[in-house]
């Protein structure tokens, strides 16, 4: 997560009570834009504002370093959690779902990723979440396994192949029939694949049901603009 994420340690925080860690706070940065990559605090702790606490502290380290937009996501349910982002100044984006898909393991082909990724590039999306922007697919180069392209007939994807499970970063059809031939190769690569933070009315969601894609979390996908809070 540090580095395909671009986790700041320094900008990073961590909660300690009498000595003892108990919270946790991951900040990334990118220029202009931060991410926070995850907050918690053991349940012993929990409701003493401890997570209120590391929030603001993220957010004045994310001030300090010049950021403008400071992006998180946070589980649908976790109605605690999207009360604090609220009182924070938080405001709700879009809602974004993380997709699990079976795989056939087939040893489908794959392509080249500079290819893919051009045809990707080439082709207006909407704008991809923290996790699978193209910061993060640049991230990912520098690791093994790289991600690789999967290219059909009107269609690219970015994968990362790992231990058998397929990690979508990023996919684009022209038509529901170059979605459904992209997922059809995706899942040939392994035992399962994910998607994470799909928006809510993306093109390729009926083509994840149709392959027997299910969704595993939805989250609300927030942001604090900071030149105005």
């Amino acid at each position: 997560m540090e580095h395909a994420f671009d986790i700041e340690p320094e900008a990073s925080l961590v909660a300690r009570v009498d000595g003892e860690l108990v919270g946790l706070g991951n900040l990334g940065l990118r220029g202009a834009d931060a991410w926070v990559g995850g907050v918690g605090v053991v349940p012993a702790h929990r409701g003493t504002g401890l997570g209120e606490a590391l929030m603001r502290g993220l957010i004045a380290e994310a001030r300090a370093r010049g950021v403008e937009r400071l992006w998180l996501e946070v589980i649908v349910e976790n109605t605690a959690a999207v009360r604090l982002y609220e009182k924070l100044a938080f405001t709700h984006m879009r809602d974004v779902e993380v997709w699990s898909i079976p795989g056939r393991q087939e040893n489908a082909l794959l392509g080249s990723a500079a290819d893919a990724h051009a045809w990707l590039r080439e082709r207006p999306r909407e704008r991809e979440p923290w996790q699978r922007a193209d910061g993060t697919v640049a991230r990912l180069a520098e690791l093994d396994p790289t991600p690789q392209g999967v290219l059909v007939e009107g269609g690219a994807a970015l994968v990362r192949v790992s231990a058998g499970r397929v990690s979508i970063l990023q996919l684009s059809g022209e038509s529901d029939v170059a979605l459904r031939a992209l997922l059809e190769t995706i899942r040939g690569l392994g035992e399962s694949a994910l998607l994470l933070n799909l928006p809510l009315d993306d093109a390729a969601g009926p083509g994840l049901r149709e392959v027997g894609g299910t969704v595993v979390v939805r989250q609300h996908e927030m942001l604090l603009e900071l030149d105005e809070a």
